[in-house]
């Protein structure tokens, strides 16, 4: 039996969701090794083969002999190989483009450092108002940006569910674990519910394992905050 063309390496965060979501929708076969942070697996020479940054996603394309990593290009390659969530036009491919560029640009380093700060940071000796309010004031007009662009609008861009949607919505959908409201943004919120309705989505959000504290606000967080920001002490400054 041959082996799938594609080879994931991925762990449950919000951009390690992205490719599964992908592969998942698209019913593409792939092989899946899931990286373990505490180990420092994606630090190890041989990963770093694949993507010197030592970050989370990484394909190999087996079909072209070649390793891609950065979620973004990860899901413009696939999408691209296979057909699927892209638009032909090239007027649409901008519009996904630019939406996955938002992504990229601004909603990931945001969020990313709003939970940062108060799952990370606070936890190990460095509570940081100023910066915890800056990071959640934008993470909140962010979200309101994509509020006003999804009214009248079922999806991101281009008038059809495409990569955009893959690439924002792990991150706006986890406004719970960057406590950041999504009160009052009836548009966003309806646009979550479309994809959380998704069977391909529910389960590839359970890919390699599921996080329900990052999307659930009834969820029982306690131990697995406990256990990240022990695993990413390493990162906070030490005075």
């Amino acid at each position: 039996m041959s082996r799938p063309d594609i080879h994931l390496y991925t762990a449950a965060t919000m951009n390690g969701y992205k490719p599964v979501i992908f592969l998942e929708e698209a019913g593409i076969p792939y092989d899946l090794t899931s990286i373990d942070f505490s180990k420092q697996e994606q630090k190890t020479p041989d990963y770093l083969k694949l993507n010197p940054n030592g970050k989370i996603p990484v394909i190999e394309d087996r079909a072209e002999g070649r390793a891609i990593f950065e979620s973004g290009a990860i899901l413009w390659h696939l999408a691209k190989k296979y057909g699927a969530f892209l638009p032909a036009d090239p007027v649409k491919r901008s519009e996904v483009m630019q939406w996955m560029f938002f992504q990229v640009g601004h909603v990931g380093p945001m969020m990313g450092q709003a939970m940062y700060f108060q799952h990370i940071a606070a936890p190990n000796g460095h509570e940081e108002p100023f910066s915890i309010k800056r990071y959640v004031d934008e993470s909140r007009r962010l979200l309101e940006v994509l509020n006003t662009h999804l009214e009248g609008r079922e999806w991101l861009a281009a008038g059809e569910y495409t990569i955009a949607d893959m690439m924002v919505y792990p991150w706006a959908r986890a406004y719970v674990w960057a406590r950041t409201s999504v009160d009052g943004l009836p548009h966003l919120q309806a646009w979550f519910e479309r994809i959380d309705t998704r069977p391909s989505i529910q389960k590839a959000l359970t890919i390699p394992k599921a996080n329900p504290h990052f999307w659930d606000a009834n969820a029982d967080a306690s131990a697995f905050a406990k256990e990240n920001a022990a695993r990413f002490a390493g990162d906070v400054r030490k005075d």
